[in-house]
């Protein structure tokens, strides 16, 4: 009763940070940071999805990943229905296969670094998860080989100075993606305050599976 009500709750949140970062994914960071304009190669999505990588984490650690996966497939089914009814198919292509793939990369990860220290599993879970998730999302939405999910965006694929500041020059969706993962570095990094003061009171069930 206690695993199905809180497995409940992180479907609820899986479910609002998946809405929440595709409305925001919309909306771009207008600052400038050392000369880069981050409005270029930056949304406010980009600070809410690593949330997920979180809500995952925890229940990987009270219920074990079998739990954890039951709580990504809600959101998957989420993110892709919205995905599709808000963006163009090859984006929803994408986000759809880099958000499930990433978070379960992230649970095998968590899951083999769930004995050592406290900060590991989640740490290297979701810097793992994120860079295949970053890696997948702008390779199938943008690079020209995967143009058979759609086409190409010439904006995206054009060449242009690597995060718009410097000499090297690479398509444009090469800055939007060290952009992204940079972004999602640092909120990986915060995110472990919030899940080491939960660590306490999200307690392990007495017999996590880790299968």
């Amino acid at each position: 009763m206690l695993k199905t009500r809180y497995t409940l709750i992180y479907v609820l949140l899986m479910t609002l940070v998946v809405v929440a970062s595709n409305v925001l994914v919309q909306y771009p960071l207008q600052a400038t940071l050392a000369g880069i304009n981050l409005a270029d190669i930056l949304t406010w999505g980009a600070f809410t999805y690593p949330v997920a990588f979180l809500i995952t984490d925890l229940t990987n650690r009270q219920f074990g990943p079998q739990a954890a996966r039951k709580v990504v497939f809600a959101g998957f089914v989420v993110g892709v229905a919205l995905s599709f009814v808000t963006a163009q198919p090859r984006i929803a292509i994408a986000s759809g296969s880099a958000y499930l793939a990433g978070q379960l990369l992230d649970i095998s990860v968590f899951n083999r670094l769930r004995r050592m220290a406290w900060w590991r599993a989640p740490l290297f879970g979701s810097l793992i998860g994120s860079m295949l998730d970053t890696l997948i999302f702008f390779s199938f939405a943008f690079a020209p080989f995967f143009v058979f999910f759609g086409p190409n965006d010439p904006f995206a694929i054009e060449s242009a100075p690597i995060l718009g500041v410097l000499s090297t020059a690479a398509p444009r969706w090469i800055s939007w993606a060290i952009g992204d993962f940079t972004v999602k570095m640092t909120v990986g990094l915060v995110m472990l305050l919030p899940y080491g003061a939960l660590m306490n009171v999200l307690k392990p069930a007495q017999q996590v599976p880790t299968a």
